[in-house]
């Protein structure tokens, strides 16, 4: 090959690569372009459901594309979120990830088939939701304090309802036993509705439930709420005094929701959904709709879900180690 034409193919191999580049990046800039689906590791109606419904409506308003919710429930979430793991990293399938499978999974299953960490990019946390320490009205405890010396007079004898293992309402309580040093008995449901039951019953003295199963029986009086979870008063329950400042310094538990892409994202695309999750997590109407189901929005970047979700692991790793957590 003579110089002049080995020139020519250089400067026509040059071009050909600039326009891959410049393709590769309006193709980024256009995301999206296409629909794009937002997996729910539980089934509809909860709150898994309600926070990734509020995401997709917001992702049509701002994007024009359409935005799909896909429930994709069961074994505590790692169904949902194995799935999104596998997925293309191109920004099209994206996961509503919470505490359970992000935070409580890997030390409660002996083979999880995805890793919470190297198969994901975190966008950003979304809501929490907290939780309520209540009690039967048949409890003589008026107080956090006094539910403590209760217990501590009755070791043993007190009991509390779980909805399922490793779940907040099993996790939370086994975190509030080990930090006040109290024995009190688990008794163990399959699911929030017939452990709610057997509360209002008297059949069980206690529970750390979720506010938006909670509330409702204690402002019909059929509960009586002692605390709440969070390190923070809640706005919806804002005369409640924390756990924390009732005595158990330290206490801040809660149920959280997030948003990850699977690894790989592209960067620009990461950070396209964490400016869109910020827009739709602060318009007014959507904090009030989520302030109705019980959740607070708690947005975060990237890398502080990052850090927060390692301090969470932490934290639900030595609970369920402590109290020998097993899956059911």
């Amino acid at each position: 090959m003579n110089k002049s034409r080995r020139t020519a193919c250089i400067a026509i191999a040059a071009a050909l690569g600039a326009v891959s580049l410049g393709g590769n990046a309006l193709a980024q800039a256009a995301y999206p372009s296409k629909p794009i689906r937002i997996i729910a590791s539980a089934p509809p109606g909860g709150a898994y459901d309600f926070v990734a419904r509020a995401l997709a409506e917001g992702l049509r308003t701002s994007t024009g594309q359409v935005a799909v919710v896909e429930n994709r429930a069961g074994a505590g979430g790692t169904i949902g979120t194995e799935a999104a793991a596998k997925s293309a990293p191109d920004g099209y399938t994206l996961l509503v990830g919470s505490t359970g499978p992000f935070s409580v999974a890997q030390s409660l299953y002996a083979q999880l088939r995805y890793d919470p960490v190297k198969d994901f990019a975190p966008v950003g946390r979304l809501v929490r939701i907290p939780s309520y320490l209540v009690v039967h009205p048949s409890v003589p405890a008026k107080n956090v304090q006094e539910l403590i010396q209760l217990a501590k007079s009755r070791p043993g004898k007190l009991s509390y309802a779980s909805s399922g293992n490793g779940l907040s309402q099993h996790t939370n309580m086994e975190l509030f036993k080990f930090m006040t040093g109290t024995d009190i008995l688990t008794v163990g449901y399959k699911g929030s509705g017939p452990a709610n039951i057997d509360l209002l019953g008297g059949q069980v003295d206690m529970m750390i439930e979720l506010g938006p199963q909670a509330l409702p029986h204690v402002k019909a009086g059929k509960l009586r709420v002692l605390g709440v979870s969070t390190a923070t008063r809640s706005a919806a329950m804002p005369d409640v005094p924390t756990i924390a400042e009732s005595g158990v310094p330290g206490f801040d538990a809660f149920t959280w929701f997030a948003l990850y892409a699977p690894a790989g994202t592209p960067k620009d695309i990461v950070q396209k959904l964490h400016a869109e999750i910020t827009r739709i997590f602060s318009n007014p109407d959507v904090v009030n709709r989520l302030a109705g189901f019980g959740a607070e929005v708690a947005l975060t970047t990237p890398e502080e879900l990052a850090a927060f979700q390692a301090a969470e692991t932490k934290k639900w790793t030595e609970v369920v180690k402590r109290a020998g957590i097993k899956p059911e």
